[in-house]
């Protein structure tokens, strides 16, 4: 059993918010591999389902960000899972917008959430930090998080949830690589040698067949050409 934990702070209020990209993460991943609906369970939401060979289970703590190990230090009491089956999606301010990074253990760098797993679980749990950007300076960071995703941001964010749930299956089985090529291929989408991006086959020009090369005149023809 695996334990897939998305950070944020419950009620409509807060759902759009950057601090809230972690309960994001988790919602696409049920969404698009057929998990259940939510119940409450554990001072929060989870849903059971599978991820390729892997049981995994869903949480989004119901405590406020500041309270989130309370949630997971009860779901992994009830799965008897240790800190390496746990899986937390958080936002960090340390990242550009889109970027995303894997760490397993180190410290929560002021992340409230985080701060919390550490108090009630320890600090061996894997991260999925998802990057929000930095405001600029450390007085606004708190409105910054706790503010919504600007219109601007909704492309990069809807490639990086696709990624996410691509890589989904691949995290669970615990082939970090491959997870986080299939976030990159959203994200960052490959480009020729050349450096110029691909062309989709549909974006492709269509030849103009007035502009196509004549094919070789006969020898009649060339004399009635000249003849003629």
């Amino acid at each position: 059993m695996k334990l897939f934990v998305g950070l944020g702070n419950p009620g409509a209020k807060y759902a759009g918010n950057r601090h809230n990209i972690g309960f994001m993460a988790v919602d696409r991943i049920a969404a698009d591999h057929g998990f259940p609906p939510f119940r409450a369970k554990f001072q929060g939401l989870v849903s059971e389902g599978r991820l390729g060979t892997e049981r995994v289970a869903l949480l989004k703590p119901e405590t406020f960000m500041n309270l989130s190990g309370q949630s997971v230090g009860e779901a992994m009491r009830f799965y008897k899972i240790e800190p390496a089956d746990v899986v937390v999606f958080h936002d960090e301010l340390d990242l550009a917008p889109a970027k995303m990074r894997l760490k397993t253990g180190g410290g929560h760098a002021g992340h409230n959430g985080l701060r919390s797993l550490h108090a009630h679980i320890g600090d061996s749990y894997r991260r999925v930090r998802l990057g929000i950007g930095h405001p600029g300076h450390k007085d606004r960071v708190a409105p910054y998080v706790l503010s919504d995703f600007a219109k601007a941001d909704q492309d990069w964010l809807d490639d990086l949830m696709r990624g996410l749930s691509d890589g989904a299956v691949a995290l669970a089985e615990g082939d970090e690589a491959r997870f986080m090529n299939a976030v990159a291929l959203r994200t960052a989408p490959p480009r020729s040698s050349t450096g110029a991006a691909k062309v989709k086959p549909e974006e492709a020009p269509v030849p103009d067949a007035s502009k196509a090369p004549e094919a070789p005149k006969s020898a009649l023809q060339r004399l009635l050409d000249r003849f003629g």
